[in-house]
């Protein structure tokens, strides 16, 4: 077996911190009776409502089979509202929804960003969105 790559290496760290950050997330985020999935879900839709639903669950972590079942629940609970125009159905959020993400929003948004503001300095964060960043589009290159 061949000794991991520096690349291989780096790799690894991402998966454990957003492994680990979920965990955290998840944890966090029960105070709102939400999970990371339920959170991603609603954030995609308020900023792109009325989204499709096809288009939503390009957007999001949750699986293409997951999304319909997550909106059901999300529809069940009274967060979301989907309406079919002809073959497309388009979701949008409710007072309930947005009432609710408005209140996570910004407890979840200092959580996340306290990992990186407890570790690293303005300049490190800069350097280390712009890295990423620029990982994460050439990985959508090889995506397409």
């Amino acid at each position: 077996m061949k000794s991991n790559t520096l690349g291989s290496l780096i790799w690894l760290r991402m998966m454990r911190f957003t492994h680990e950050s979920n965990t955290l997330s998840n944890e966090f985020l029960k105070q709102f009776d939400l999970t990371t999935a339920k959170f991603d879900v609603l954030m995609q839709i308020s900023l792109f409502e009325p989204i499709p639903q096809s288009e939503l669950a390009q957007k999001v972590t949750v699986t293409q089979g997951g999304i319909s079942r997550m909106l059901a629940r999300l529809e069940q609970e009274q967060l979301i509202i989907r309406q079919q125009d002809w073959k497309t159905k388009y979701i949008s959020l409710t007072e309930k929804g947005t009432e609710l993400l408005n209140n996570a929003f910004d407890a979840q948004l200092a959580f996340q960003t306290s990992f990186f503001d407890e570790t690293l300095t303005k300049e490190e964060q800069k350097t280390l969105y712009k890295l990423i960043s620029r990982v994460q589009k050439n990985s959508e290159k090889r995506s397409k």
